[in-house]
């Protein structure tokens, strides 16, 4: 087993046999990201407020209460037994580099974290807990509040992307339209961006196959983008719905606790847990199941108890079965038959191959049930919201041209009922079929693109406001000549956020709107019920909705105000980069110059960089990697992240690709091992 380095640190691995390399995998990922990904597991246990303190209570009880921990193990056991040891290896391999990557990160002192061994099924665990609230299941809260507050044909205004935290740009350009012949996939996933990064660029070789990606650290294998030689893939989040919120009634009994089921009351499980917190006195936590799922709002002493239903708990199965057999993948058609056994989350795939062969479909496991569950929280007892089966077969689409996926309705429509606006993905089509002979090099002009689909919304309505001011009549002309491209140095983008943010917050002022702020829900859930983060991503909806508001009043103050505010600086200047970080710290050391962290971009561009269009210019949530890869030759691939292959602060390749990203360019890969320095 050996592990090589090219020129940005990025690891090559290489062993005998696919039990070895993947040990090694576990192995080297410990050495390089040993904070992140202990982490990430004692996300998965509930155990984050030992070392975290106060701030990691509610997540930690909402682990324990939706029952990670306990569904990540019943899903490992019911893998066959060649994957149950393809992953046993990895967990081994990092049981094994742990030691020696802890001693290298300053954060387990700092935290007094210490060392545990991994159990078997850790890495799903951590897979559960990235991905547990990825369908977005919390907005079925927050719908619930519009339909109170508005009535029901009020939430379609706000079915629309928002604060969540998945996304992605996704594209597939067959060989007619390619220079080489030969088909090219790219893209970039969209997630918040994390210190260290949410994806390690990694390359897995023996034997039996030679492949590179970007691999998710503490998960073994390449799972989302993958380049296998003559087979490549991609995925973006589908925008599915395949979780549910229940109303339960329940009761105390002297043997426990009861729910109302649609047959009557029926026994539900319940034990106690002891959620650890430094510094204070531990905390009981009451975990409760129902035949519909645990309870992760409320419970029988409280004013409401609401359950939650999610597939892996309710199949025993994650998916994990198909990370080996996409590492053996040699075309599209064994891509294709891997994803059969995927469950979460639902993704849309692209997939091609060098005998010309292309895959565009969705992967995962979808129930059918009946309509309003995909909408609100709906009544346990009542038999008609019950789970009857799988969406079978699920989306799929014959390529005959270029494909694209960008979180928009397209394929996934019939899965869900929350997508992304459709900007970026006509936008990317728009770009993709204006011309043909693309090369990967071409690639980075659209990953980088900064129009703004949705500026019309904001900038049409000017049109029609009138006595204005000279100095706001001055702005709508520079608003109504604009671009309408996001760049970091534009003095006119930045106008436009000023406007957008003003106008954000004088709409949720208004009485009609107001009262969705009225909520009261755990704190778990608090900051996905935030009425101004929703307001400003469904702004342009309520635009043109017909709610009892005099939006272009508003809109003249917004514009009025921000006029009266100048000069104002560029876009870039205030649309900065702030990663996320479990514990706050720097992201240079103290002899280095800092790196402007200005970007272009803004959500609805195809350089999608979001903030938080009422509240802040800061971007958390941008691309957490951008890929492209060549299917006539592999080396002719490019790929970055936002900061570097290390999590190690001080590491060379800590964030040595920081300025490369914020330029939207892609670094070579590197194939020949005599090019790779070897460890």
């Amino acid at each position: 087993m050996k592990v090589y380095r090219d020129s940005w640190g990025v690891p090559h691995l290489r062993a005998d046999d696919p039990l070895s390399l993947v040990r090694l995998q576990g192995r080297n990922v410990a050495g390089d990201r040993a904070w992140q990904i202990e982490t990430q597991r004692r996300k998965y246990l509930g155990t984050t407020a030992a070392f975290l303190g106060a701030v990691g209570v509610a997540w930690d009880t909402f682990a324990r209460q939706a029952r990670l921990a306990d569904t990540a193990e019943r899903c490992f056991r019911a893998l066959d037994g060649d994957t149950r040891a393809w992953v046993e290896a990895y967990v081994a391999g990092v049981n094994e580099g742990l030691p020696a990557g802890a001693a290298q990160a300053p954060e387990f002192a700092k935290t007094g974290l210490t060392l545990q061994e991994w159990e078997p099924w850790a890495p799903l665990g951590i897979w559960m807990a990235v991905h547990i609230l990825f369908a977005g299941f919390p907005s079925k809260l927050w719908r619930e509040q519009v339909a109170l507050h508005l009535g029901d044909d009020a939430m379609d205004v706000f079915t629309s992307e928002g604060p969540r935290t998945s996304g992605s740009n996704g594209w597939m350009i067959p060989g007619a339209l390619t220079a080489t012949g030969t088909a090219l996939i790219a893209g970039d996933p969209h997630r918040y961006v994390e210190s260290p990064g949410v994806y390690q660029q990694l390359r897995l070789a023996c034997p039996a196959y030679d492949v590179l990606g970007l691999a998710v650290p503490g998960i073994p294998g390449i799972a989302h983008f993958g380049h296998a030689g003559d087979v490549a893939w991609a995925i973006t989040n589908a925008s599915a719905d395949y979780q549910d919120l229940y109303e339960e009634q329940l009761r105390r009994t002297a043997d426990g606790v009861e729910a109302l089921g649609p047959d009557g009351w029926e026994a539900a499980t319940v034990h106690t847990e002891s959620v650890e917190i430094a510094g204070r006195d531990a905390v009981a936590v009451e975990v409760i199941e129902t035949a519909r799922g645990p309870v992760v709002i409320g419970g029988p002493d409280a004013d409401r108890a609401v359950s939650l239903r999610y597939p892996p708990r309710v199949t025993g199965r994650l998916g994990f079965e198909v990370l080996p057999r996409l590492l053996q993948a040699t075309d599209v058609a064994a891509v294709d038959a891997a994803l059969e056994k995927w469950v979460e989350p639902v993704n849309v795939v692209l997939a091609a191959d060098t005998s010309g062969g292309l895959l565009h479909r969705t992967a995962g496991l979808v129930p059918r049930r009946d309509p309003e569950n995909q909408l609100r929280v709906v009544p346990a007892w009542e038999s008609k919201h019950q789970w009857e089966s799988w969406i079978d077969p699920m989306p799929r689409a014959t390529v005959d041209g270029v494909a694209v996926m960008a979180n928009a309705r397209d394929l996934a429509a019939p899965l869900g009922v929350e997508f992304a606006a459709p900007h970026r993905f006509r936008r990317i089509h728009e770009l993709l079929t204006a011309r043909d002979g693309w090369t990967v090099e071409d690639m980075p002009t659209i990953h980088t693109d900064t129009w703004l689909g949705s500026a019309g919304s904001i900038v049409d309505p000017m049109r029609d406001l009138a006595d204005l001011s000279p100095d706001a009549a001055e702005l709508r002309g520079r608003l109504q000549r604009w671009d309408r491209r996001m760049d970091a140095t534009s003095t006119t983008a930045s106008s436009y956020a000023a406007i957008r943010k003003a106008l954000s917050r004088r709409i949720t002022a208004h009485p009609a709107i107001a009262a969705l702020d009225d909520i009261d829900s755990t704190e778990m859930f608090l900051p996905y019920l935030d009425l101004l983060t929703h307001v400003s991503f469904a702004l342009e909806n309520l635009l043109t909705s017909d709610l009892d508001i005099d939006f272009a009043a508003l809109l003249r103050e917004s514009l009025e105000e921000v006029a009266a505010r100048k000069p104002r600086g560029s876009w870039g200047e205030t649309h900065q980069l702030s990663p996320v970080q479990l514990i706050r710290g720097p992201l240079f050391t103290r002899d280095e110059e800092p790196i402007d962290l200005g970007l272009s971009g803004d959500h609805h561009c195809v350089w999608s960089t979001s903030s938080v269009p009422g509240t802040t210019d800061l971007t958390v949530r941008a691309s957490v990697a951008r890929y492209a890869w060549d299917l006539g030759d592999r080396t002719k691939s490019g790929w970055s992240v936002p900061l570097g292959a290390s999590g190690v602060l001080g590491d060379e390749h800590h964030h040595d690709q920081l300025p490369l990203w914020l330029r939207g360019e892609l670094a070579p890969i590197v194939t020949d091992w005599d090019q790779l320095t070897p460890e």
